[in-house]
């Protein structure tokens, strides 16, 4: 049988229309899901504010995976928070990055910023541990300068969610003391020059942008209304005694911290950022919410003990959190993934406001 061009084109026409179609059956199905939930939960346009909204705390994680800092001020690039996730801790042999998914006591490593303008590392990163766990104080540069990273190695093949980045090795006790600690052979890697491009999604298929050893994207972006609802929501389970729920979970506050965020805001009603595409910070800071934040079990992590709870919060974000993100409607979300435009700095008090924002109606 010949296969003419006019085959080939109506094949490939087929095909397109089916995608076109498919596309639109999911984009359509999400939107009916939020509509559906914003009336069953909050009865108001989830764009709506209560108030006059803010930044209401702003955290830096130096290190991925270990604890985060809450700071009242913060520089920032396109490319995220100053010092934010700047430092990883990888497999010595595989070179992979480890995070508190698999070694959930790595959230007690304490890494402080010890700021100096005047010095030409910027200032040095202080990292403690617990007091009981025999993990001694060390420190290395807080932004090695290009002298300093001469004399350092780098690597090219540290692995994070399967693609290769770069990592200058940090050198001295980081290594080893981390080792002890965590009883794993590790390295204290520091970001190196090559970009990471961060993946496009549904609502920005081609967005330009890059990341250190975030995730995925430079912010995170949280509303303490929503961390409010799903304490709520907690509750509820711990009373109704449901499977894997702790009892204590009836009184017990849920530390916005699990989820990791870098700017939260306060004064927006519940869920009111699954609509937001653009918020202005500060009257000048522009910064476009790429996407929802997809969660695993890491915020089951207490960040406080290091001890993994076996249901809360996942268990329950996932009874009313899916099919908000069209690239995995099966995961449950909170928080959304931002892009900053250009440089300045953010300050806690500073005013937030919508600059776009879908419709779900």
């Amino acid at each position: 049988m010949t296969v003419t061009s006019l085959d080939i084109l109506l094949v490939v026409g087929a095909v397109s229309y089916v995608y076109i179609l498919w596309r639109r059956r999911v984009l359509l199905s999400t939107k009916r899901q939020l509509t559906s939930r914003v009336q069953a939960d909050h009865g108001t346009a989830k764009f709506a504010v209560s108030g006059s909204m803010e930044v209401s705390q702003i955290f830096i994680h130096p290190i991925k995976s270990c604890r985060g800092t809450s700071v009242q001020q913060a520089e920032y690039t396109p490319g995220g928070l100053k010092y934010d996730r700047r430092f990883a801790i990888i497999d010595a042999t595989t070179h992979k990055v480890i995070t508190a998914r698999e070694i959930s006591h790595m959230v007690l490593v304490n890494p402080q910023l010890v700021q100096d303008p005047s010095a030409s590392n910027g200032g040095r990163l202080v990292v403690t541990f617990p007091p009981d766990s025999g993990g001694a104080e060390f420190t290395v540069p807080l932004c090695p300068d290009q002298n300093t990273l001469k004399s350092w190695d780098i690597l090219n093949d540290v692995e994070l969610w399967g693609k290769d980045v770069d990592g200058y090795i940090c050198p001295g006790a980081a290594n080893a003391t981390l080792s002890r600690f965590l009883q794993r052979d590790v390295l204290l890697v520091y970001k190196g020059p090559r970009a990471r491009p961060c993946p496009p999604t549904y609502a920005f298929p081609h967005l330009d942008a890059s990341a250190a050893y975030q995730d995925a994207y430079p912010l995170l972006v949280a509303n303490d209304a929503s961390l409010g609802a799903v304490e709520e929501r907690v509750r509820d389970f711990a009373e109704r005694g449901e499977k894997g729920v702790d009892p204590r979970w009836g009184k017990e506050k849920l530390a916005i911290e699990r989820f990791r965020p870098n700017i939260v805001i306060h004064g927006a009603n519940p869920w009111a950022e699954d609509d937001w595409e653009e918020i202005e910070v500060g009257g000048c800071v522009t910064i476009t919410l790429v996407s929802k934040c997809t969660r695993c079990l890491l915020p089951n992590v207490d960040t406080k003990t290091g001890k993994r709870d076996a249901a809360v919060p996942h268990k329950v974000l996932m009874s009313f959190r899916t099919g908000l993100d069209p690239a995995r409607m099966t995961k449950a979300c909170f928080g959304c993934n931002g892009v900053p435009h250009g440089s300045g700095s953010i300050r806690v008090g500073d005013s937030v406001r919508v600059t776009h924002a879908t419709s779900v109606a």
